[in-house]
Protein backbone atom coordinates (compact mmCIF):
# COMPACT_ATOMS: atom_id res chain seq x y z
CA UNK A 1 0.00 0.00 0.00
CA UNK A 2 0.49 3.40 -0.42
CA UNK A 3 0.93 6.39 2.08
CA UNK A 4 -2.67 6.66 1.59
CA UNK A 5 -3.01 4.26 5.35
CA UNK A 6 -0.90 6.72 7.59
CA UNK A 7 -3.46 8.64 10.26
CA UNK A 8 -3.13 12.08 10.16
CA UNK A 9 -2.51 13.94 13.03
CA UNK A 10 -5.04 16.32 14.23
CA UNK A 11 -3.41 19.95 13.15
CA UNK A 12 -2.55 18.95 10.00
CA UNK A 13 -6.36 18.17 8.96
CA UNK A 14 -6.60 21.54 9.12
CA UNK A 15 -3.59 22.70 6.53
CA UNK A 16 -5.00 19.78 4.47
CA UNK A 17 -8.48 21.84 4.24
CA UNK A 18 -6.55 25.03 3.59
CA UNK A 19 -3.97 23.16 0.99
CA UNK A 20 -7.51 21.91 -0.71
CA UNK A 21 -9.57 25.46 -0.99
CA UNK A 22 -5.69 26.62 -2.65
CA UNK A 23 -5.90 23.99 -4.82
CA UNK A 24 -9.43 24.48 -6.18
CA UNK A 25 -9.08 28.51 -6.18
CA UNK A 26 -5.76 27.66 -8.29
CA UNK A 27 -7.48 25.32 -10.94
CA UNK A 28 -10.95 28.05 -10.55
CA UNK A 29 -9.89 30.34 -14.02
CA UNK A 30 -10.36 26.64 -15.29
CA UNK A 31 -13.87 25.96 -13.73
CA UNK A 32 -15.20 29.07 -14.76
CA UNK A 33 -14.33 28.73 -18.55
CA UNK A 34 -16.01 25.29 -18.28
CA UNK A 35 -18.75 26.55 -16.48
CA UNK A 36 -19.30 29.77 -18.67
CA UNK A 37 -18.96 27.48 -21.72
CA UNK A 38 -20.60 24.02 -21.02
CA UNK A 39 -23.28 25.19 -18.91
CA UNK A 40 -24.51 28.11 -20.45
CA UNK A 41 -24.18 26.23 -24.07
CA UNK A 42 -26.00 23.43 -22.52
CA UNK A 43 -29.01 25.62 -21.04
CA UNK A 44 -29.66 27.54 -24.62
CA UNK A 45 -29.50 24.05 -25.83
CA UNK A 46 -26.84 25.73 -28.92
CA UNK A 47 -23.67 25.50 -28.59
CA UNK A 48 -22.90 28.49 -31.00
CA UNK A 49 -24.62 30.68 -28.39
CA UNK A 50 -21.73 31.44 -26.28
CA UNK A 51 -18.03 32.07 -28.42
CA UNK A 52 -15.32 30.45 -27.12
CA UNK A 53 -13.45 33.81 -27.14
CA UNK A 54 -15.92 35.40 -24.88
CA UNK A 55 -15.53 32.41 -22.67
CA UNK A 56 -11.58 32.45 -22.53
CA UNK A 57 -11.86 36.13 -22.16
CA UNK A 58 -13.99 35.72 -19.26
CA UNK A 59 -12.23 33.34 -17.34
CA UNK A 60 -8.75 35.27 -18.44
CA UNK A 61 -10.44 38.91 -16.37
CA UNK A 62 -10.97 36.67 -13.76
CA UNK A 63 -7.70 34.66 -13.51
CA UNK A 64 -5.66 38.00 -13.48
CA UNK A 65 -8.23 39.04 -10.59
CA UNK A 66 -7.66 36.02 -8.40
CA UNK A 67 -3.53 35.91 -9.40
CA UNK A 68 -2.26 36.97 -6.61
CA UNK A 69 0.40 39.52 -7.38
CA UNK A 70 1.63 42.73 -6.00
CA UNK A 71 -0.21 44.53 -8.39
CA UNK A 72 -2.97 44.18 -11.34
CA UNK A 73 0.28 45.47 -14.03
CA UNK A 74 2.19 41.94 -12.60
CA UNK A 75 -1.06 39.82 -13.31
CA UNK A 76 -1.32 40.78 -16.23
CA UNK A 77 2.65 40.41 -17.47
CA UNK A 78 2.35 36.66 -15.91
CA UNK A 79 -0.40 36.34 -17.86
CA UNK A 80 1.03 37.61 -20.87
CA UNK A 81 3.89 35.29 -20.92
CA UNK A 82 1.61 32.20 -20.52
CA UNK A 83 0.11 33.98 -23.99
CA UNK A 84 3.65 34.29 -25.56
CA UNK A 85 5.13 31.10 -24.38
CA UNK A 86 7.20 29.87 -27.26
CA UNK A 87 5.20 26.75 -27.75
CA UNK A 88 2.43 28.70 -28.04
CA UNK A 89 3.52 31.30 -30.50
CA UNK A 90 4.91 28.62 -32.47
CA UNK A 91 1.40 27.60 -32.91
CA UNK A 92 0.62 30.85 -33.83
CA UNK A 93 2.99 31.22 -36.87
CA UNK A 94 1.75 27.33 -37.83
CA UNK A 95 -1.76 29.14 -37.44
CA UNK A 96 -0.67 32.21 -40.13
CA UNK A 97 0.58 29.96 -42.93
CA UNK A 98 -1.74 27.32 -42.37
CA UNK A 99 -4.97 29.79 -42.98
CA UNK A 100 -2.47 31.12 -45.79
CA UNK A 101 -1.93 27.84 -47.38
CA UNK A 102 -5.43 26.35 -46.96
CA UNK A 103 -7.50 29.52 -48.30
CA UNK A 104 -5.30 29.73 -51.28
CA UNK A 105 -5.08 26.13 -52.15
CA UNK A 106 -9.22 26.00 -51.93
CA UNK A 107 -8.78 29.24 -54.22
CA UNK A 108 -7.18 27.37 -57.29
CA UNK A 109 -9.00 24.46 -56.71
CA UNK A 110 -6.61 22.19 -55.21
CA UNK A 111 -9.04 20.72 -52.61
CA UNK A 112 -11.54 19.46 -55.43
CA UNK A 113 -8.92 18.07 -57.08
CA UNK A 114 -8.19 16.31 -54.35
CA UNK A 115 -11.32 14.88 -53.52
CA UNK A 116 -11.98 13.74 -57.50
CA UNK A 117 -8.77 12.21 -57.04
CA UNK A 118 -9.61 10.08 -53.65
CA UNK A 119 -13.65 9.51 -55.38
CA UNK A 120 -12.19 8.11 -58.53
CA UNK A 121 -9.55 5.80 -56.79
CA UNK A 122 -11.65 4.62 -53.69
CA UNK A 123 -15.49 2.66 -54.32
CA UNK A 124 -17.72 5.15 -52.65
CA UNK A 125 -18.60 2.99 -49.94
CA UNK A 126 -14.94 2.84 -49.08
CA UNK A 127 -14.20 6.21 -48.80
CA UNK A 128 -14.56 6.22 -45.17
CA UNK A 129 -12.70 3.29 -44.08
CA UNK A 130 -10.07 4.90 -47.04
CA UNK A 131 -9.36 8.29 -45.79
CA UNK A 132 -8.77 7.27 -42.26
CA UNK A 133 -6.32 4.69 -43.29
CA UNK A 134 -4.71 7.57 -45.19
CA UNK A 135 -4.87 10.32 -42.56
CA UNK A 136 -3.48 7.60 -40.26
CA UNK A 137 -0.49 6.90 -42.02
CA UNK A 138 0.04 10.08 -42.88
CA UNK A 139 0.35 11.37 -39.41
CA UNK A 140 2.31 8.54 -38.73
CA UNK A 141 4.45 10.19 -40.84
CA UNK A 142 3.76 13.61 -40.43
CA UNK A 143 4.00 13.27 -36.57
CA UNK A 144 1.57 16.26 -35.92
CA UNK A 145 -2.01 16.15 -35.51
CA UNK A 146 -2.63 20.27 -36.01
CA UNK A 147 -0.55 19.78 -39.58
CA UNK A 148 -2.84 16.59 -40.87
CA UNK A 149 -5.54 18.42 -39.70
CA UNK A 150 -4.66 21.56 -42.02
CA UNK A 151 -3.76 19.25 -44.80
CA UNK A 152 -6.85 16.73 -44.94
CA UNK A 153 -9.90 18.19 -43.19
CA UNK A 154 -10.79 20.39 -46.60
CA UNK A 155 -10.63 17.57 -47.96
CA UNK A 156 -12.58 15.72 -45.59
CA UNK A 157 -15.03 18.35 -46.05
CA UNK A 158 -15.27 18.71 -49.88
CA UNK A 159 -15.81 14.81 -49.91
CA UNK A 160 -19.01 15.21 -47.51
CA UNK A 161 -20.11 17.98 -50.02
CA UNK A 162 -19.89 15.76 -52.66
CA UNK A 163 -21.32 12.77 -51.44
CA UNK A 164 -24.14 14.29 -49.48
CA UNK A 165 -22.63 12.54 -45.82
CA UNK A 166 -22.64 14.72 -42.43
CA UNK A 167 -19.66 17.10 -42.93
CA UNK A 168 -19.43 16.79 -39.21
CA UNK A 169 -18.73 13.05 -39.25
CA UNK A 170 -16.18 13.19 -42.31
CA UNK A 171 -14.29 15.60 -40.84
CA UNK A 172 -13.94 13.55 -37.03
CA UNK A 173 -13.00 10.67 -39.24
CA UNK A 174 -9.88 12.65 -40.08
CA UNK A 175 -9.24 14.00 -36.08
CA UNK A 176 -9.58 10.60 -35.45
CA UNK A 177 -6.61 9.43 -37.54
CA UNK A 178 -4.95 12.38 -36.90
CA UNK A 179 -4.60 11.44 -33.49
CA UNK A 180 -3.74 7.97 -33.86
CA UNK A 181 -0.59 8.88 -35.76
CA UNK A 182 0.13 12.01 -33.55
CA UNK A 183 0.26 9.12 -30.38
CA UNK A 184 2.08 6.63 -32.67
CA UNK A 185 4.62 8.50 -34.44
CA UNK A 186 8.48 8.39 -33.79
CA UNK A 187 8.17 12.17 -34.51
CA UNK A 188 5.77 13.41 -32.80
CA UNK A 189 6.48 15.93 -30.07
CA UNK A 190 4.62 14.29 -27.34
CA UNK A 191 6.11 10.93 -28.15
CA UNK A 192 9.69 12.22 -28.11
CA UNK A 193 8.28 14.05 -24.40
CA UNK A 194 7.02 10.80 -23.02
CA UNK A 195 10.03 8.45 -24.16
CA UNK A 196 12.56 11.49 -22.80
CA UNK A 197 10.33 11.94 -19.38
CA UNK A 198 10.49 8.37 -18.79
CA UNK A 199 13.69 7.41 -19.79
CA UNK A 200 12.98 4.59 -22.58
CA UNK A 201 13.51 4.08 -26.24
CA UNK A 202 11.16 5.21 -29.07
CA UNK A 203 10.83 1.69 -30.57
CA UNK A 204 10.18 0.04 -27.60
CA UNK A 205 7.55 2.65 -26.40
CA UNK A 206 6.28 2.34 -30.03
CA UNK A 207 6.07 -1.41 -29.73
CA UNK A 208 3.00 -1.10 -26.49
CA UNK A 209 1.90 1.80 -27.94
CA UNK A 210 1.01 -0.01 -30.64
CA UNK A 211 -0.37 -3.18 -29.25
CA UNK A 212 -2.91 -0.55 -27.00
CA UNK A 213 -3.75 1.55 -30.22
CA UNK A 214 -4.11 -1.15 -32.83
CA UNK A 215 -7.34 -2.54 -31.30
CA UNK A 216 -8.91 0.96 -30.95
CA UNK A 217 -7.77 1.85 -34.68
CA UNK A 218 -9.31 -1.85 -36.26
CA UNK A 219 -12.55 -0.76 -33.83
CA UNK A 220 -12.86 2.54 -35.74
CA UNK A 221 -12.24 1.18 -39.19
CA UNK A 222 -15.05 -1.72 -38.46
CA UNK A 223 -17.52 1.40 -37.50
CA UNK A 224 -16.33 3.20 -40.76
CA UNK A 225 -16.90 0.35 -43.30
CA UNK A 226 -20.12 -0.31 -41.58
CA UNK A 227 -21.29 3.33 -41.96
CA UNK A 228 -19.93 2.91 -45.53
CA UNK A 229 -22.25 0.15 -46.48
CA UNK A 230 -25.36 1.79 -47.84
CA UNK A 231 -23.37 4.35 -49.83
CA UNK A 232 -24.65 4.67 -53.50
CA UNK A 233 -21.55 4.91 -56.06
CA UNK A 234 -21.23 8.50 -57.90
CA UNK A 235 -22.10 9.06 -61.16
CA UNK A 236 -19.81 12.89 -62.03
CA UNK A 237 -16.40 12.34 -60.45
CA UNK A 238 -14.34 13.90 -62.76
CA UNK A 239 -11.18 12.09 -62.84
CA UNK A 240 -7.72 13.15 -61.87
CA UNK A 241 -6.39 16.79 -62.39
CA UNK A 242 -2.48 16.07 -61.53
CA UNK A 243 -1.38 19.55 -62.00
CA UNK A 244 -4.05 20.77 -59.15
CA UNK A 245 -3.06 17.91 -56.91
CA UNK A 246 0.63 19.28 -56.51
CA UNK A 247 -0.19 21.60 -53.49
CA UNK A 248 -1.71 18.59 -51.65
CA UNK A 249 1.39 16.20 -52.90
CA UNK A 250 4.34 18.32 -51.80
CA UNK A 251 3.07 19.36 -48.67
CA UNK A 252 2.35 15.04 -47.62
CA UNK A 253 6.01 14.45 -49.41
CA UNK A 254 7.96 17.11 -47.69
CA UNK A 255 5.76 17.07 -44.47
CA UNK A 256 6.69 12.92 -44.88
CA UNK A 257 10.13 13.26 -45.37
CA UNK A 258 10.85 15.19 -41.72
CA UNK A 259 10.63 18.95 -42.52
CA UNK A 260 9.55 21.70 -39.90
CA UNK A 261 5.61 21.60 -40.21
CA UNK A 262 5.97 25.99 -41.11
CA UNK A 263 8.30 25.38 -44.02
CA UNK A 264 5.93 22.63 -45.12
CA UNK A 265 3.43 24.98 -45.39
CA UNK A 266 5.85 27.67 -46.65
CA UNK A 267 6.59 25.21 -49.37
CA UNK A 268 2.92 24.39 -50.04
CA UNK A 269 2.25 28.25 -50.95
CA UNK A 270 4.63 28.62 -53.05
CA UNK A 271 3.19 25.78 -55.15
CA UNK A 272 -0.24 26.60 -54.73
CA UNK A 273 0.84 30.51 -55.92
CA UNK A 274 2.49 29.19 -59.10
CA UNK A 275 0.11 26.47 -60.26
CA UNK A 276 -2.64 29.51 -59.97
CA UNK A 277 -0.57 32.47 -61.54
CA UNK A 278 0.30 29.93 -64.41
CA UNK A 279 -3.18 28.53 -64.93
CA UNK A 280 -4.70 32.00 -64.65
CA UNK A 281 -6.76 30.91 -61.77
CA UNK A 282 -6.23 34.23 -60.16
CA UNK A 283 -2.84 37.21 -60.56
CA UNK A 284 -0.70 37.65 -57.91
CA UNK A 285 -2.70 40.48 -56.32
CA UNK A 286 -6.13 37.82 -56.08
CA UNK A 287 -3.29 35.22 -54.73
CA UNK A 288 -2.34 37.41 -52.14
CA UNK A 289 -5.50 38.45 -51.33
CA UNK A 290 -6.41 34.87 -50.75
CA UNK A 291 -3.56 33.98 -48.48
CA UNK A 292 -4.98 37.43 -46.29
CA UNK A 293 -8.59 36.11 -45.79
CA UNK A 294 -6.92 32.96 -45.04
CA UNK A 295 -4.87 34.43 -42.28
CA UNK A 296 -7.83 36.74 -40.75
CA UNK A 297 -9.91 33.23 -41.05
CA UNK A 298 -7.83 32.01 -38.32
CA UNK A 299 -8.02 35.10 -36.09
CA UNK A 300 -10.00 33.45 -33.52
CA UNK A 301 -8.52 30.77 -33.57
CA UNK A 302 -5.07 32.53 -32.63
CA UNK A 303 -7.24 34.61 -30.01
CA UNK A 304 -8.41 31.76 -28.24
CA UNK A 305 -4.93 29.81 -28.31
CA UNK A 306 -3.57 33.30 -26.60
CA UNK A 307 -6.11 33.16 -23.82
CA UNK A 308 -6.01 29.81 -23.18
CA UNK A 309 -1.87 29.88 -22.96
CA UNK A 310 -2.62 32.77 -20.72
CA UNK A 311 -5.12 31.28 -18.43
CA UNK A 312 -2.81 27.81 -17.76
CA UNK A 313 -0.06 30.20 -17.07
CA UNK A 314 -2.20 31.43 -14.19
CA UNK A 315 -3.28 28.21 -12.81
CA UNK A 316 0.12 26.67 -13.30
CA UNK A 317 1.40 29.90 -10.91
CA UNK A 318 -1.07 29.51 -8.71
CA UNK A 319 0.09 25.17 -8.07
CA UNK A 320 -3.13 24.42 -9.65
CA UNK A 321 -0.88 21.91 -11.68
CA UNK A 322 0.39 20.39 -8.65
CA UNK A 323 -2.99 20.19 -7.00
CA UNK A 324 -4.16 17.66 -9.25
CA UNK A 325 -0.87 15.76 -9.50
CA UNK A 326 -1.07 15.76 -5.34
CA UNK A 327 -4.78 14.67 -5.31
CA UNK A 328 -4.81 11.78 -7.83
CA UNK A 329 -1.39 10.33 -6.50
CA UNK A 330 -2.38 10.27 -2.86
CA UNK A 331 -4.11 7.22 -2.68
CA UNK A 332 -2.17 3.99 -4.66
CA UNK A 333 -2.14 0.79 -3.91
CA UNK A 334 -0.48 -1.81 -6.10
CA UNK A 335 0.95 -1.44 -9.81
CA UNK A 336 -2.53 -1.11 -11.55
CA UNK A 337 -3.92 1.64 -9.25
CA UNK A 338 -0.32 3.00 -9.73
CA UNK A 339 -0.51 2.64 -13.85
CA UNK A 340 -4.45 3.82 -13.44
CA UNK A 341 -3.08 7.43 -11.74
CA UNK A 342 -0.53 8.28 -14.01
CA UNK A 343 -3.63 7.75 -16.91
CA UNK A 344 -5.70 9.69 -15.15
CA UNK A 345 -3.73 12.48 -14.06
CA UNK A 346 -2.26 12.90 -17.23
CA UNK A 347 -6.15 13.30 -18.87
CA UNK A 348 -7.11 15.50 -16.33
CA UNK A 349 -3.71 17.73 -16.79
CA UNK A 350 -4.70 17.67 -20.06
CA UNK A 351 -7.85 18.78 -19.77
CA UNK A 352 -6.61 21.53 -17.78
CA UNK A 353 -4.18 22.71 -20.23
CA UNK A 354 -5.75 21.76 -24.02
CA UNK A 355 -2.28 20.52 -24.90
CA UNK A 356 -1.20 16.81 -24.98
CA UNK A 357 2.68 17.86 -24.92
CA UNK A 358 2.51 20.08 -22.16
CA UNK A 359 0.41 17.23 -20.11
CA UNK A 360 2.99 14.75 -20.91
CA UNK A 361 6.09 17.55 -19.87
CA UNK A 362 4.31 18.37 -16.82
CA UNK A 363 3.05 14.93 -15.31
CA UNK A 364 6.22 13.23 -16.89
CA UNK A 365 8.39 13.43 -13.59
CA UNK A 366 5.82 12.24 -11.37
CA UNK A 367 4.96 9.42 -13.62
CA UNK A 368 8.75 7.95 -13.55
CA UNK A 369 8.40 9.25 -9.87
CA UNK A 370 5.26 6.41 -9.31
CA UNK A 371 6.38 4.48 -12.00
CA UNK A 372 10.14 3.57 -10.07
CA UNK A 373 8.24 3.41 -6.74
CA UNK A 374 5.60 0.53 -7.57
CA UNK A 375 8.56 -1.07 -10.60
CA UNK A 376 6.22 -0.69 -13.55
CA UNK A 377 7.16 -0.85 -16.83
CA UNK A 378 8.62 2.68 -17.72
CA UNK A 379 8.00 1.93 -21.86
CA UNK A 380 4.18 1.02 -20.81
CA UNK A 381 4.10 4.47 -18.59
CA UNK A 382 5.51 6.18 -21.78
CA UNK A 383 2.78 4.80 -23.72
CA UNK A 384 -0.03 5.48 -21.23
CA UNK A 385 1.31 8.82 -20.97
CA UNK A 386 1.12 9.37 -24.49
CA UNK A 387 -2.06 7.26 -25.16
CA UNK A 388 -4.03 9.14 -22.26
CA UNK A 389 -3.59 12.18 -23.09
CA UNK A 390 -4.50 11.81 -26.75
CA UNK A 391 -7.53 10.30 -25.72
CA UNK A 392 -8.56 13.11 -23.43
CA UNK A 393 -7.80 15.76 -26.46
CA UNK A 394 -10.75 14.04 -28.32
CA UNK A 395 -12.82 14.57 -25.44
CA UNK A 396 -12.09 18.47 -24.96
CA UNK A 397 -13.80 20.88 -27.55
CA UNK A 398 -11.22 23.70 -26.88
CA UNK A 399 -8.08 21.45 -28.12
CA UNK A 400 -6.05 22.66 -31.15
CA UNK A 401 -6.99 19.79 -33.11
CA UNK A 402 -10.52 20.02 -32.60
CA UNK A 403 -10.55 24.14 -32.90
CA UNK A 404 -8.39 23.42 -36.12
CA UNK A 405 -11.03 20.98 -37.63
CA UNK A 406 -13.97 23.24 -36.15
CA UNK A 407 -12.41 26.36 -38.49
CA UNK A 408 -11.66 24.75 -41.42
CA UNK A 409 -15.39 23.27 -41.51
CA UNK A 410 -17.15 26.57 -40.22
CA UNK A 411 -18.47 23.89 -37.83
CA UNK A 412 -18.69 23.58 -34.02
CA UNK A 413 -16.37 21.70 -32.16
CA UNK A 414 -19.01 19.95 -30.26
CA UNK A 415 -20.77 18.50 -33.42
CA UNK A 416 -18.08 16.90 -34.28
CA UNK A 417 -17.27 15.67 -31.20
CA UNK A 418 -20.16 12.59 -31.07
CA UNK A 419 -18.44 11.22 -33.79
CA UNK A 420 -14.83 10.76 -32.81
CA UNK A 421 -14.83 6.46 -32.74
CA UNK A 422 -11.35 6.44 -32.43
CA UNK A 423 -10.40 8.75 -29.23
CA UNK A 424 -13.68 6.64 -27.60
CA UNK A 425 -12.20 3.19 -28.67
CA UNK A 426 -8.67 4.33 -27.41
CA UNK A 427 -9.88 5.24 -24.31
CA UNK A 428 -11.46 1.45 -24.11
CA UNK A 429 -8.40 -0.40 -25.10
CA UNK A 430 -6.53 1.66 -22.49
CA UNK A 431 -9.15 0.97 -19.55
CA UNK A 432 -8.69 -2.87 -20.83
CA UNK A 433 -4.80 -2.31 -20.92
CA UNK A 434 -5.10 -1.13 -17.23
CA UNK A 435 -7.37 -3.17 -15.87
CA UNK A 436 -6.26 -6.31 -17.19
CA UNK A 437 -2.16 -5.76 -17.05
CA UNK A 438 -1.74 -6.07 -21.30
CA UNK A 439 0.52 -6.18 -23.32
CA UNK A 440 1.33 -8.73 -20.83
CA UNK A 441 5.50 -8.43 -21.30
CA UNK A 442 5.49 -4.61 -20.51
CA UNK A 443 3.10 -4.94 -17.45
Amino acid sequence: GGMGILPIPRRLKKDTTMNNLKGVLAISPLLVFITLYLVTSIIAGDFYKVPISVAFMISGIYAVTIAGGKSLQKNVAAFSRGASAPNIMTMLWIFVLAGAFANSAKAIGAVDATVNTMLSLLPSNMVLPGLFIATCFISLSIGTSVGTIVALVPIASGLATTMQLDVALVTAVVVGGAFFGDNLSFISDTTIAATSTQGCKMNDKFRVNFFITLPAAILSLAIYVFLGQEMSPLANVHGINYVKILPYLAVLSTAIAGMNVMAVLTIGLTITGAIGILDGSFDVYEWFHSMGDGILSMGELIIITMLAGGVFEIVHKKGGIDFIIAKTTSHIKGKRGAEAVIALMVAIVDICTANNTVAIISTGNIARRISERFELDKRKVASLLDTCSCCAQGFIPYGAQMLMAARLTQLNPVRIMPYLFYPMALTLCVAVAIIFRLPRRYS
